[in-house]
């Protein structure tokens, strides 16, 4: 089956059910439910169709919307483990939803656009999504994708360290998610992006071990990255940039055999 934007041929589709919006899954404060829950965002009603039959015949519940607002009452109501999401929707611009929904759950997002441009997939990446698919894309090639975000899981979100307007804070360090800024102290700090990415991705779990495994799938995404020496080359050069004693990290600890930690 081939997905793209504005068609699916009937050869692809043909023996897929239909006729069903969800495949059985429970709401909240029953029992769970025996099948993923996917919630797709997308105003195209034929791409709606496709990936409702498709994932049903491949195990997963299956919520639609077909707009921003219609996601969000749906992501409240139904509690997704995924939201594959249009990243041109036409009611509002896509990186406040995708924030609006992290901000309520640490719900996994898959970005998914026609445009496949290297600005969009930036975008989308530092917009909190969790992986970027481009349309038109093969059934095969997404259930890759999904099956590996929901095997990484999502982290439990701790807000008592987020402040308004995108603000992580943490210690001595303040960084700006909207202007991509970090301070230590009051004083501007220089960061390349995957040092960045890293940072916010443990301010936002301040005293929580963020395994290496979870730092190398959200923050190098799909790259291969086989040498781990790399992680450890990013985290000694924050060291270097935020703590006043690098060489006895008092933020950034390391969790032997395991990850590290970021200590407010």
């Amino acid at each position: 089956m081939t997905v793209s934007g504005d068609r699916t041929s009937a050869e692809d589709m043909s023996g897929a059910p239909r006729g069903c919006l969800h495949g059985g899954g429970t709401t909240a404060g029953t029992a769970p439910r025996p099948r993923p829950l996917v919630l797709v965002v997308d105003d195209d009603a034929s791409y709606r169709q496709a990936l409702m039959s498709g994932l049903s015949q491949e195990g997963f519940t299956v919520e639609v919307a077909r707009d921003g607002q219609e996601a969000l009452r749906l992501f409240t109501r139904t509690h997704p483990d995924l939201v594959l999401l249009d990243a041109s929707l036409p009611d509002q611009p896509v990186v406040g939803l995708c924030q609006r929904m992290h901000a309520a759950a640490p719900v996994p997002i898959i970005m998914v656009s026609a445009r496949g441009s290297e600005v969009d997939v930036v975008v989308g990446l530092e917009a909190g999504a969790a992986d970027y698919v481009s349309k038109p894309f093969h059934l095969r090639e997404l259930l890759a994708r999904m099956r590996a975000v929901l095997r990484r899981g999502a982290l439990p979100q701790v807000h008592s360290h987020v402040q308004q307007d995108g603000v992580l804070a943490g210690g001595p360090v303040h960084l700006d998610t909207a202007g991509r800024k970090v301070s230590v102290q009051g004083r501007p700090v220089g960061l390349s992006r995957k040092e960045f990415d890293l940072l916010a991705m443990l301010l936002r779990h301040p005293g929580q071990v963020v395994t290496r495994e979870q730092c190398i799938d959200q923050v190098w995404q799909s790259q291969d990255l086989t040498d781990t020496r790399t992680l450890d080359t990013h985290v000694k050069r924050l060291r270097s940039k935020i703590e006043l004693d690098p060489a006895n990290p008092r933020h950034l600890v390391t969790v032997r055999g395991v990850g590290f930690r970021f200590d407010p």
